[in-house]
């Protein structure tokens, strides 16, 4: 049976009906809209940074390019579109390069913003990136909608972990140490505390821990925010996918797209999610590690209950261990729920499985028995760009001009913020943040044995 309890990036929908909750309404013909208002900070009259100007001179690829960007992001997803709009913020000209921006790397996500609840052994620099990530989402959600007026759908209420056995309840107690000795503090509760906080949990539930900080948002009103951000701030967008990175004199220039068009770039930022690896034209050692990890996850939906209470059933994100398997539920204010997810190396396999399914909502049912009186709307398969050790790839590659960014697994919309001002660091100063040390491609071509983490 497929194993659960984490995001998923790439998606394709069963045939269940799902209501259209951030259907992509945001002008995008081919190449986005030059007459979508474009601020100030992002007109041509803008000082751009040296690094990226215009007047650097650009490997003579091809003759018959279309654009030359200072930057071309391959990749449309919460990863690319949040790098996209802050590189364009800086003055850089920007050509986004996806087929269907906000549709593929990040639609199935629940979006949960967790970093303290998933914190997992052997994985403490991971943790401190996310944290870092988790600080800076409230202004990047606030000054997303400041700027196109969409919403994201960020919440921080915080996420409640739950027990149904004494088994659960001991695995609970040891996730609050390892919390612990990364310096979290999170609040333990019995049962009768967990459904004073929750009150649609099962009486089963044994007890919990209250991570306060916890946040979530909607990926699919933050990808289509981003997107509209983006434009607005001058990027272009080409709905065409990436089919080979081009080099010339021993630098990454561009790439063709599946039209044949050529796009010229002094820098190429990957950020194809579990494609990254597959792009064509990537010197040997130059791919990143990624591959497909498939996830199952479902959309539940209620009537909200009014603007002064919590619609649905929940007020928080809850994240359950049932018998050994875990399971989230993750509320919207709409009414949505969203329920996830499996976790199978099934390689691209995007199958909604009836087993899936089954053991999603069984595992759901047991910690909150009144979801089977809500509308199933949506089941979809996506696929996470998973690594050998779970975490992100960022920064430059062995090819000088690529820049990966890539790789996040089951944090890519917990990481775009931070993802986003590491990329556009460097793009603007060719220097590395610290935070991005222990992610970078290097540590993939060290000695067996080495370690990754501190």
């Amino acid at each position: 049976m497929p194993a659960k309890g984490a995001e998923m990036s790439t998606s394709a929908s069963a045939d269940v009906a799902s209501a259209d909750v951030a259907s992509a309404d945001v002008a995008s013909p081919d190449v986005a809209s030059a007459d979508v208002a474009r601020p100030d900070v992002a007109s041509a009259d803008v000082a751009r940074p040296d690094v990226a100007s215009a007047d650097v001179a650009r490997p003579d690829v091809a003759s018959a390019d279309v654009a030359s960007p200072d930057v071309l992001v391959i990749g449309g997803g919460v990863i690319g579109l949040s790098i996209a709009w802050r590189a364009a913020q800086r003055g850089m000209r920007v050509t986004v390069a996806d087929p269907e921006p906000g549709r593929g790397a990040s639609r199935a996500a629940a979006g949960m913003i967790t970093p303290i609840s998933e914190a997992a052994y052997a994985e403490k620099e991971l943790f401190r990136l996310g944290r870092e990530s988790q600080r800076r989402y409230p202004a990047f959600a606030a000054e997303l909608t400041g700027i196109t007026s969409e919403p994201t759908g960020y919440r921080q209420t915080g996420t409640l972990q739950v027990a149904c056995d004494a088994d659960d309840l001991a695995l609970l107690r040891e996730h609050q140490a390892l919390q612990e000795s990364f310096g979290m503090t999170v609040r333990r509760l019995d049962a009768r505390e967990c459904r004073r906080e929750e009150p649609m949990l099962d009486p089963s539930v044994r007890g919990g821990l209250l991570a306060a900080e916890d946040a979530s948002v909607d990926p699919r009103l933050l990808t289509r925010a981003l997107l509209a951000a983006a434009v607005m701030a001058g990027a272009d967008v080409v709905r065409q996918p990436a089919a080979e990175i081009l080099s010339a004199r021993g630098r990454a220039a561009g790439a063709v797209l599946a039209d044949g068009t050529r796009i010229l770039a002094r820098w190429v930022v990957l950020a194809a999610g579990w494609n990254s690896g597959s792009v064509a034209g990537l010197p040997p050692g130059t791919a990143p590690p990624v591959r497909p990890v498939k996830g199952q996850i479902l959309r539940l939906r209620s009537l909200p209950r009014g603007p002064d209470s919590p619609p649905g059933l929940l007020a928080r994100s809850v994240r359950g261990m049932v018998h050994g398997s875990s399971v989230y539920l993750v509320p919207r204010q709409s009414g949505e729920l969203v329920v996830g997810a499996t976790q199978e190396e099934l390689g691209a396999d995007t199958r909604v499985t009836a087993g899936g399914v089954w053991e999603l909502l069984r595992d759901a049912r047991t910690v909150v028995p009144g979801i089977t009186e809500l509308e199933l709307t949506e089941a979809v398969a996506g696929l996470r760009p998973g690594t050998p050790d779970n975490a992100p790839v960022l920064g430059p590659s062995a090819l000088p001009g690529l820049v990966l960014a890539t790789g996040h697994f089951r944090a890519g919309v917990l990481l775009a913020p931070v993802t986003a001002d590491i990329i556009t660091g460097y793009l603007t100063t060719e220097r590395l943040s610290g935070l991005a040390a222990p992610f970078t491609p290097q540590r993939f071509s060290r000695p067996a044995g080495a370690r990754l983490w501190k």
